[in-house]
């Protein structure tokens, strides 16, 4: 147990909701990428009570394992979890932190809200979203938003992305046998310095196994540029003719090739969804907001991850891309979760007709207007 600020014996009280459905612009204030973010928003405003989310008074605590020994375990739906393993917002030294303050004012703003509309499914955290429909008038989970859109009728549905994507690298994904390939994408907001950017480099060499890599061009800082011109001197040579780097990519769609067997990722959310809805096992590397809290439940509630340190290692790279691909076990897991999103994103499953339904709710307040 940790030093700053004792749990309380039952959850703390929230204010009562109110329910905006009288207006068509307050019924669905505005979508929330995952249960995640909306339950850990719940509890920030207790956090701070407690002094947990200022609890780094000193910058000695982010170091010394304090918040891996500070464990809070009375979030309605969520097994006990370490202060490490919450939000990065909440570790701040300054009350004031714009960060802290953003994400309890959005607290705030979800108790106002006549709906949640959020991308996972029922299956796949039924604990947490019990806890959240306690308290929330409406909820639609309506993931993976991926599924949905395979099941489209529309040819011309646009993916998930806003980046500008390189398709070249599914054909270089066709030549590679079924589950030989590595693929590895940080997002679109992670930055590495050049120290781990080479930590991972020469871990992907050493595992002797052709990989997909994503190197945007604003990866690194500093940096100039993405792809091959980041990376360190004979990396190149010595990963000749099993290496594809593009600067983005369709990540949806390089998850469900099959030449792919595992995805290092820095646990996003909606990477995170997808790596799930595909049935690919992880090796996951959270650097900050709700990844931490992702990593966590992929490596330990659902079991299709492996968790790398903070302090990236060539050799524990090497090592976690192994287990991820040659664990049956945790292969098994992710075709279980692969299995049950389909079922929730098809005619009939709970995604599906939640999305029906949040339609159909949407379509009454414009026709009263």
């Amino acid at each position: 147990q940790g030093t700053c600020g004792t749990p309380p014996r039952s959850p703390p009280s929230r204010p009562p909701l109110r329910l905006a459905t009288e207006s068509r612009h307050r019924c669905l204030r505005r979508p929330l990428r995952a249960h995640l973010v909306p339950l850990a928003l719940a509890h920030y405003p207790a956090l701070s009570r407690l002094g947990l989310s200022l609890c780094p008074r000193h910058e000695s605590l982010l170091t010394n394992g304090h918040l891996d020994t500070t464990i809070i375990d009375w979030i309605p739906g969520m097994p006990p979890i370490s202060l490490g393993d919450i939000s990065s917002f909440v570790r701040t030294t300054d009350a004031d932190d714009f960060g802290l303050r953003f994400n309890e004012d959005e607290a705030n703003n979800c108790t106002m809200a006549g709906a949640l509309v959020l991308n996972t499914f029922d299956g796949l955290e039924a604990d947490v979203l019990a806890a959240l429909r306690a308290e929330y008038p409406r909820i639609f989970t309506v993931g993976p938003l991926g599924n949905l859109l395979l099941n489209a009728a529309a040819d011309d549905v646009a993916g998930l992305s806003l980046w500008k994507q390189d398709t070249e690298c599914l054909a270089w994904l066709d030549a590679q046998e079924m589950g030989a390939v590595v693929y590895v994408n940080f997002g679109s907001l992670t930055v590495l310095t050049p120290q781990q950017l080479a930590e991972f480099a020469w871990g992907l060499a050493a595992t002797g196994r052709p990989f997909l890599w994503v190197i945007r061009e604003n990866l690194v800082v500093p940096g100039d540029g993405g792809g091959d011109a980041l990376l360190p001197t004979g990396f190149a040579a010595a990963t000749e003719g099993r290496r594809c780097v593009a600067t983005w990519c369709p990540q949806d769609r390089v998850l469900r090739h099959r030449a792919v067997g595992c995805f290092v990722t820095h646990s996003g959310w909606n990477s995170t969804c997808e790596g799930v809805a595909a049935g690919v096992p992880m090796v996951c590397w959270p650097v900050f907001a709700d990844q931490y809290t992702n990593c966590k439940y992929a490596c330990e509630a659902w079991g299709v991850g492996v968790r790398l340190d903070a302090e990236v290692r060539r050799e524990q790279v090497a090592g976690h891309v192994e287990l991820a691909m040659e664990s049956e076990e945790m292969r098994r897991a992710a075709a279980r979760w692969k299995a049950q999103a389909e079922a929730a994103a098809r005619r009939g499953g709970s995604s599906y007709e939640n999305l029906q339904s949040m339609v159909e709710v949407i379509n009454s307040f414009s026709s009263k207007a």
